[in-house]
């Protein structure tokens, strides 16, 4: 195995551990913690493959700003508080239930179509890196067909929204 291989390897088992852990442990404040490790693991798989661009996307976006809003909410809700959720197991069995289920039909699809055997590389670097992202902003901010211009105004107004419903909820406090 090479380099790259032992690194997938790595991140891939990072991701499912700190999976698991995000959906089962009884703490919200641990769940978020487990769900940065997942995301920076995405972001570590996304780096791995060649696309800096996007793993530092998420890195941001997500890795940073995501859990960020996620551990405020927790911590402005109270919800760190609520550290003695109790299972059922009832509850416990549907969702094993429902796990096989899920588990059963993946392996049906995997062991049921035939995939083409390609072997991934990395991509050639660009040139020109610059060139590239300006495309993307020049792509995301166009008005032509398959811009999206408006996706992203709408975005904006609705974060708006957000922002200013935050600041009336907070006045009243």
């Amino acid at each position: 195995m090479d380099s790259q291989n032992i690194m997938f390897v790595i991140l891939a088992v990072l991701i499912v551990l700190s999976s698991l852990a995000t959906v089962m442990t009884k703490s919200i404040v641990r769940a978020a913690t487990y769900l940065l490790f997942v995301l920076l693991g995405t972001a570590g798989l996304y780096f791995l493959m060649g696309f800096t661009f996007l793993g530092a996307v998420q890195v941001m976006v997500y890795a940073g700003g995501i859990i960020v809003l996620y551990v405020f909410s927790i911590l402005l809700t109270e919800g760190a508080k609520d550290e003695t959720f109790k299972r059922k197991a009832k509850d416990a069995s549907w969702g094993l239930l429902l796990s096989l289920v899920g588990f059963g039909a993946f392996i049906t699809i995997v062991l049921t179509q035939k995939f083409k055997a390609q072997v991934l590389t990395a991509p050639v670097e660009s040139t020109n890196a610059v060139t590239s992202i300006r495309s993307i902003g020049d792509h995301m901010l166009s008005t032509g067909e398959g811009g999206y211009l408006l996706p992203f105004e709408a975005v904006s107004i609705l974060l708006l929204a957000c922002i200013v419903g935050a600041l009336i909820i907070a006045r009243k406090r």
